[in-house]
């Protein structure tokens, strides 16, 4: 199952012992109606974080009107800063004294100084102060201080997490309009809408109760909230130099809690190809720039590989879920067998341990994860189907989801 997974990224970091690191503790009480806490790491953010705070200031409710500032807090967490971006912080927060923004300054070691251990920080203590006032609801809004976020961003994260009965809701990230000619808004605009049918497919194929379509594909800390509940069973933040967001919708997914990617939660970021971490926007921006330079697309997985994958997760799913019902962990009918006995063939992995894991595993996202990352799946993948060129992954998807509609009607 070859796929794009912070995994690779995360794997040279993980076994690394952490230097020792004070936490963030800040000492005013929150207010009893607080619902939310937005934290936001900066990093030499001076020049946008006015604009920042100030779409945050001006946040309404889903009737239009002015959302209660007492319904949530910032906290600010200027880290290894070699500007004033702490003072400007807090000149805002001066200027606008109804809201409660928190400004705290801090140098990490080197080792530290990265985002996944500022994003950290800062969710450990929202969770903390959340929990002091009993907030059955209370969630953790992270976002970027180069990100302004919409008018009801707020309101419309409670919303989606209280109707779709979420552990998180992730939000749409867009950027700037820019000109369609330049071949990096051209691949971006591109991957997006593949991401976005891809979506589409994953809905139809293997749904989700918590997250239906209409959805997205972004889970990324620009826009990224969980409930303190969620943030405690998964453990919190994973402490990584870089796609800590990505890491932490892994440890929701490995944990069955329900995720949902809404539209109607939408923030707008910058897209500047020099950014503040080795690998995010700025780099993915980079990376599609160099292959422009030498006139070659982006490589994305085949729609076969994707009706594939998400078939055979949708059958494993349900094989594990007989296992969870029957109550017995050594007990697997006949017809159970040979139905697993054909999905270890078709994923390319040896059915004794997939049998193993399959009534160990706790979690059905728990096995997905080793099946993904299994040596052996993922070498009969590739040999499989391999990675194609983005425009021919856009038209598969067209046809495939085309097809699909005409079978339907």
């Amino acid at each position: 199952m070859t796929h794009v997974s912070p995994a690779r990224f995360h794997a040279a970091h993980e076994a690394t012992a952490s230097a020792v690191v004070p936490g963030l503790h800040i000492i005013i009480p929150p207010a009893p109606e607080m619902r939310a806490v937005v934290v936001i790491p900066v990093k030499d953010e001076a020049d946008n974080l006015p604009q920042t705070l100030a779409a945050l200031a001006a946040q309404l409710d889903l009737c239009g009107q002015p959302l209660s500032p007492r319904f949530f807090e910032v906290i600010v967490l200027a880290n290894n800063c070699q500007d004033h971006s702490a003072a400007v912080a807090r000149r805002f927060a001066q200027l606008h004294p109804a809201l409660p923004i928190h400004v705290v300054e801090i140098t990490l070691p080197p080792t530290e100084a990265h985002i996944g251990r500022a994003r950290r920080l800062l969710m450990d203590e929202a969770c903390r102060r959340l929990e002091l006032i009993t907030s059955a609801d209370g969630f953790i809004a992270s976002t970027d201080g180069d990100t302004r976020v919409a008018a009801d961003w707020l309101a419309a994260t409670h919303a989606e997490l209280t109707a779709h009965r979420a552990a998180a809701v992730c939000g749409r990230i867009l950027t700037p309009a820019r000109d369609k000619q330049c071949v990096v808004r051209r691949y971006h605009l591109r991957d997006a809408s593949y991401r976005l049918l891809r979506a589409r497919l994953e809905a139809e194929l293997d749904p989700n109760s918590a997250d239906p379509w209409p959805r997205h594909h972004q889970h990324f800390g620009a826009s990224f909230a969980i409930t303190a509940v969620a943030y405690r069973r998964v453990g919190g933040l994973p402490v990584v130099p870089y796609l800590e967001d990505e890491a932490l919708y892994r440890a929701l997914q490995r944990h069955d809690l329900r995720v949902r990617h809404s539209p109607a939660v939408r923030v707008f970021t910058s897209d500047r190809h020099e950014g503040r971490v080795a690998v995010g926007l700025s780099w993915q921006l980079r990376e599609w720039a160099a292959l422009g330079a030498k006139q070659q697309e982006p490589l994305v997985a085949s729609t076969p590989s994707l009706v594939a994958t998400l078939t055979a997760r949708r059958q494993l799913r349900r094989l594990w879920q007989q296992a969870q019902l029957t109550g017995a962990a050594d007990v697997i009918s006949d017809e159970q067998n040979r139905a697993l006995g054909q999905l270890a063939d078709f994923l390319g992995v040896s059915a004794v341990p997939l049998s193993l894991q399959l009534r160990q595993a706790a979690f059905f996202g728990e096995l997905w994860e080793w099946a993904e990352q299994e040596p052996l799946a993922n070498a009969a993948w590739t040999q499989r189907w391999c990675p194609v060129p983005l425009s021919q992954g856009l038209h598969e998807l067209r046809q495939e989801l085309a097809a699909s509609a005409r079978m339907v009607f």
